[in-house]
């Protein structure tokens, strides 16, 4: 057994659990990085003077660098991450984010601190590209979106212990009121290198790789109970599987131009979906909030720099509320609806933010202020979690993790664009800066409407045949999304049941004939 092997002895609910807290781990390091610059910068504090009080620009630029090592994180892993496997690529992108930490946490001067971010961002990179295919590939189809779900619950969660440890450490007038925060970021990092030691890898990733008796196996131990790779629920998944994975690479090794064919499978209208739904999710306006809300709160709203971090760390216990109510509804009413009813609510809440902020009183920064609370929960709602995880459920096996690696090099430079144009624009435009983001998220309704299909419910073997239909939309516009129905893959191949009896007794038949 060589040292990357995998060591995990679970089965059944125990090992899918472990898959999920595994996942939320990395999901819940993405999260305090994206929270820990914001409660730091824009004060002046023991940060500020170690830094030399950095100007807007400057502030944009540490904080958003971090984002450009995510970008190159992502584009590594189009490259490696599909040799590698799901479960190295985790234990590497957490590994390198250690390192990242200890140049953080260590720094003396603007370029070490560069530094440090873009190589925490680089190992973000690979877990952001990584975490959703390895979460939905071992995940079961009528809990996909739930447990997809719970990666975003724990964002903002990170987001939350970010802002409120910056908070406490805010009183202290020694390095530690910076040092501490960005080194804690640490803990999780480690946490997640042991926890991936004991994970299988995905059964998908291991079929396509030719070792189809491991993914059998993994399969087994995934359902637990009595369920052996023998077992008929495995054989038949495997043969799924299977199947996709040959049909989708009859055409030998991976060309890039596999990218943009179209055809029946669309590979090329499934990665432009992808890396729109990641643009689209930067472009509501949310990291305006969770990366600088106590600068929005004192420069847009006039409020001073305890109550600004007070209410930014209320800000995001709020959007954490909100990522919680996916849990209940994303099965039920459907990735596509939840994000339409998110952008109506992001793009009323800002437009009431800038209707109160044009008017400039103190009361109706209040009311501001409020809205803004409001806006927390919508996004919370639908595009805080579906964009991380449709990219993965919406592309075939062969393409997953490649496309996952462009739609998150895509969302990356999208952040980086946001974060670095936030405190220049709340600088120079103020309360106008809302204005941008509201017509932006009315715009997204039409976009999903018409473009997205639903994949709540699917088997990932079944949203290969998403785009069969004909059309500009391919089904999308016409059947409200719903272009395809549950076991499309099985029934295709001849798998179900009642299909195999209904010919079986028509060859019996002829023979009796």
């Amino acid at each position: 057994m060589g040292f990357f092997d995998s060591r995990y002895f679970l089965r059944g609910k125990g090992l899918r659990l472990s898959v999920t807290f595994c996942s939320c781990t990395g999901f819940l390091l993405l999260g305090y990085d994206q929270g820990v610059m914001g409660s730091i910068i824009g004060a002046d504090n023991r940060f500020g003077q170690d830094f030399n009080h950095p100007d807007a620009t400057r502030q944009g630029l540490i904080t958003s660098v971090y984002d450009l090592g995510c970008v190159l994180g992502s584009i590594i892993s189009f490259f490696i991450g599909e040799a590698m496997g799901r479960r190295k690529m985790m234990l590497f992108g957490a590994s390198i984010m250690i390192v990242g930490t200890i140049l953080l946490g260590s720094s003396y001067s603007l370029g070490q601190l560069y530094v440090g971010r873009i190589v925490t961002g680089l190992g973000n990179g690979f877990n952001s590209s990584t975490i959703p295919v390895y979460q939905s590939e071992c995940a079961l189809a009528a809990y996909r979106g739930v447990l997809l779900t719970w990666q975003a619950v724990v964002t903002i969660l990170g987001v939350v212990i970010a802002y409120w440890i910056g908070f406490g450490t805010s009183f202290t007038d020694s390095s530690v009121q910076w040092r501490f925060p960005i080194s804690f970021q640490a803990l999780f990092a480690i946490s997640l290198v042991i926890e991936c030691f004991f994970l299988p890898e995905t059964p998908r990733w291991l079929i396509q790789q030719g070792r189809s008796e491991e993914a059998a196996q993994v399969l087994a131990d995934l359902l637990g109970g009595d369920t052996t790779p023998d077992s008929d629920e495995v054989v038949r998944e495997r043969i799924e599987i299977e199947t996709a994975v040959e049909l989708e690479s009859r055409g030998g090794p991976f060309r890039i131009k596999e990218l943009f064919e179209g055809g029946p499978i669309q590979n090329f209208r499934r990665m432009l979906l992808s890396i729109g739904i990641n643009i689209m999710q930067q472009f509501t306006g949310s990291n305006m909030i969770n990366y600088y809300a106590p600068i929005v709160y004192q420069e847009t709203m006039g409020m001073d720099r305890i109550t600004s971090l007070i209410m930014a760390g209320c800000t995001e216990i709020v959007y954490l509320i909100g990522s919680l109510i996916p849990l209940w509804c994303v099965e039920k009413f459907g990735r596509r609806n939840l994000l339409i009813a998110s952008s109506a609510g992001l793009s009323f809440c800002f437009i009431m933010v800038s209707i109160l902020l044009s008017i400039g009183t103190e009361r109706c920064a209040i009311g501001a202020s409020v809205f803004v609370y409001l806006y927390q929960l919508f996004m919370g709602i639908g595009w805080l979690p579906v964009p991380w995880y449709y990219p993965a459920e919406l592309n075939t096996t062969r393409l997953r993790s490649r496309v996952q690696a462009i739609g998150s090099a895509f969302n990356w430079m999208s952040v980086f664009a946001v974060v670095q144009i936030t405190p220049i624009a709340i600088q120079n435009i103020g309360w106008k800066t809302f204005i941008i983001f509201a017509i932006l998220c009315a715009v997204w309704i039409i976009v999903i409407f018409c473009l997205y299909p639903e994949t709540s419910g699917l088997e990932l073997e079944d949203i290969d045949h998403i785009f069969e239909r004909p059309g500009l939309t391919r089904g999308v516009f016409t059947t409200r999304g719903k272009t395809v129905e549950k076991h499309a893959h099985a029934r295709a191949m001849h798998l179900l049941e009642d299909e195999k009896a209904s010919v079986e007794e028509m060859e019996n038949g002829d023979g009796d004939a």
